[in-house]
């Protein structure tokens, strides 16, 4: 990725591009595949900075942790005070706060930037989520601009806000990506298992759904992967991959963040353990015998079942999103970054992994009303909800009746229904808190914080609040 980034860059007028790293082969090896691109290959740091123009410029893309530290340090010891440092890595966002605090007593700029749209938009266009100081964006901004993926005639990269903002945003980001990713699995499984269709059925199923309001890169690829066919075993290349997903932890970032946040995200946190549950192949196995008690799903109407299922994926991305936004308004809250809402997923609709259509739609909620509550009371949005929902129904009440596992359907309706629910049984809840730990409680009908003396005569009192 970090090649590729390099190759973009060079690869605009104007633009001269010196390479570092800390293996001197690999730089060899890129320049001699892409002596198009005219790079200056360095085999030092202080030949990499004496190498740059001033208020020099440098992209970090290495792997998040140490290492990034590693690499800051010896960058700092030989750059200068208006020079600027950019971590385009995956950052944690708050080992981003604290590096650009450390980098900005020396005087140099430091920018935590989310870049998504992996390899390929990396080299063609990704879409770039840059924090930082107004002062860093205004040399950085030309830059990106000029490499970031376009969309309807608009650069996809906007400075998010200052010092971790950035990466908190891709972190996010990339939280929705989990959430989007595990909906479109559990709509190929409900297809396959329920619908009765084979893979190569199924990506004419989601290559159509890519033509109307669910078209997405994710939908997209989802095709293509079920089109392809293993060379060796003549099978659907889906059905010889081990089923067992993989993660990075940023979808891990999202959730823990969000509980310290105190934002619900229970469709990117299923979409986590979904994939946490599908790597425990010892449990999986020991738990394989254990009864189902299903009952059988066979729909009489295939193009009828197909339908909800497409309308229920739909209502549930529609959460995922409004779950994500949540959490970024939150995280704009606490730690004072100005993040327009609208403008993040304007620099979302292309280049990055979860680009997709409806993007647009959220861009318009937010610049109707900037204070918006909640992304899925926009009007469209529940207006498409309420279209959806007798299918969405449907489908999670199938699933659970057929046993078929469908966590972040599941949880996505049960959040929409705990939302828009007159009453919660928190009371109850508040009740037993104060029961065991005088917790206190507020009541619907007078104003002030009450603890009832349980252990006692069980009367009511006033109390001090102890949430």
């Amino acid at each position: 990725m970090g090649s590729n980034l390099a190759r973009n860059l060079a690869s605009r007028e104007g633009n001269t591009v010196a390479v570092f790293n800390r293996s001197y082969e690999k730089t060899e090896t890129l320049i001699t595949e892409h002596p198009e691109a005219g790079f200056i290959a360095t085999s030092s740091y202080e030949e990499f900075a004496a190498a740059l123009q001033k208020p020099r410029t440098a992209i970090i893309m290495v792997q998040a942790g140490r290492g990034t530290d590693a690499v800051i340090d010896a960058l700092t010891a030989v750059f200068e005070p208006g020079d600027i440092i950019v971590d385009g890595g995956n950052a944690l966002f708050t080992d981003t706060i604290r590096r650009e605090a450390a980098v900005r007593a020396t005087g140099i700029n430091f920018v935590g930037a989310g870049i998504s749209g992996g390899e390929e938009g990396a080299l063609n266009g990704p879409s770039i989520m840059p924090g930082g100081s107004a002062e860093a964006w205004q040399t950085l901004g030309p830059i990106l601009r000029s490499i970031a993926a376009v969309a309807e005639g608009e650069p996809c990269v906007t400075h998010v806000g200052t010092d971790g903002a950035g990466h908190f945003v891709k972190m996010i980001h990339n939280g929705i990506e989990y959430a989007d990713m595990q909906l479109i699995a559990e709509a190929y499984d409900l297809l396959r298992r329920v619908g009765g269709l084979e893979p190569a059925e199924i990506a004419e199923v989601f290559a159509e759904w890519n033509t109307g309001e669910l078209e997405s890169y994710l939908i997209e690829i989802t095709a293509e992967v079920l089109r392809q066919v293993d060379a060796s075993t003549g099978k659907p290349l889906v059905d010889v991959i081990l089923d067992q997903a993989g993660a990075k932890g940023t979808g891990a970032w999202t959730v823990q963040t969000a509980l310290d946040l105190g934002v619900p995200v229970s469709g990117i946190a299923e979409a986590v353990f979904a994939r946490s549950l599908s790597s425990k192949p010892a449990q999986r196995a020991a738990a394989s015998a254990m009864p189902a008690a299903a009952a059988e799903w066979a729909p009489d109407d295939r193009a009828a079942f197909v339908e909800d299922v497409r309308r229920a994926l739909y209502a549930s991305k529609i959460i995922a999103y409004s779950q994500g936004f949540d959490a970024i308004v939150a995280g704009a809250e606490q730690y004072d970054w100005d993040i327009k809402k609208g403008e993040i997923a304007k620099i979302w609709r292309a280049g990055c992994i979860i680009r997709a259509q409806f993007l647009n739609r959220i861009t318009e909620a937010y610049a109707a009303d900037p204070e918006l509550v909640a992304l899925v009371t926009a009007p469209y949005f529940t207006e498409a909800v309420a279209g959806a929902l007798p299918a969405w129904r449907r489908i999670v009440s199938g699933a659970a009746l057929a046993g078929i596992p469908t966590p972040t359907f599941a949880s996505s309706l049960s959040y929409y229904d705990g939302l828009r629910a007159d009453r919660l049984p928190a009371a109850l809840v508040q009740g037993q808190r104060d029961f065991f730990g005088a917790h206190t409680y507020k009541r619907v009908d007078k104003e002030g914080t009450f603890h009832t003396l349980w252990s006692g005569d069980r009367t009511e009192i006033s109390a001090t609040d102890a949430h």
